[in-house]
């Protein structure tokens, strides 16, 4: 039965109204995250120099020959492993990783937690450079971008087989984490899983770059997937336990 209301239209008598939910569910850490990235890129293409900016990237970027015995150990030694994550080789590259970000990044954080997204964040950017620096050990290209920790979620996202929950105002991956063996029996996360490695393997034979020009990291793109795929049970949040049944009163004849 429809009622009219105080305007003049209709409404359904005893239905509750669906709560709004927005079509970005950006969590606050991710958000921040993206922030500090564009930040630094706008500050990188619009206030500082050429010679500057070359500077920024000895200092941030991670470079695999900086850990070679020709060098010594700095403080940037030590930074880099994780600075060169707010690094971006220009505008396409940031806008391309901060929608990833935003997609993946998200409901991850709001699943673990903001602190515990940062840990993940840190594993991840350290687990891609170091297959990076295992495979390229003598290379003095500067390492740049949020991929490998992007890829790290990616990883993660494929043990929940890509299930978010929508229907709290803030979308989350629900469910327990998935074994192993039940993500490869998931046809949603094996086809992802293929068009990802194979998506990686073409930018490693440089299909698509005749020319050689864009030295896509696919090495740093694995090495932050795989810490995510296997790391992210150290980090996942239990759900809690269902609640007890208890003894209701029996009904009276």
């Amino acid at each position: 039965m429809k009622q009219p209301d105080e305007e003049g239209g209709e409404r359904s008598q005893g239905r509750k109204p669906q709560p709004y939910e927005p079509v970005f569910n950006l969590s606050p850490v991710v958000l921040g995250l993206i922030g500090v990235c564009v930040v630094v890129h706008l500050i990188r293409a619009y206030l500082l120099s050429p010679v500057q900016d070359s500077a920024l990237l000895l200092r941030l970027a991670f470079i695999p020959a900086r850990y070679s015995a020709e060098y010594t150990t700095d403080i940037y030694s030590l930074v880099s492993p994780v600075t060169y994550s707010f690094l971006h080789g220009n505008f396409a590259h940031l806008a391309i990783n901060m929608v990833w970000l935003a997609a993946f990044g998200s409901p991850l954080a709001n699943r673990i937690g903001a602190l515990r997204f940062m840990v993940f964040w840190v594993v991840t950017v350290l687990a891609s450079v170091a297959l990076y620096y295992l495979l390229h050990r003598d290379a003095p290209v500067p390492l740049v971008g949020a991929s490998g920790a992007i890829s790290g979620m990616m990883g993660a996202a494929a043990r929940f087989a890509f299930r978010i929950d929508r229907s709290q105002a803030r979308g989350a991956f629900t469910g327990p984490l998935l074994a192993i063996p039940a993500v490869l029996r998931s046809r949603t996360a094996v086809v992802f899983l293929v068009v990802w490695m194979v998506i990686n393997l073409a930018a490693g034979l440089g299909f698509g770059d005749p020319e050689g020009n864009a030295q896509i990291a696919w090495e740093a793109h694995i090495g932050g997937f795989l810490a995510g795929f296997f790391g992210i049970v150290f980090l996942d949040r239990r759900p809690p336990p269902p609640p007890e049944p208890t003894a209701e009163p029996p009904a009276e004849a």
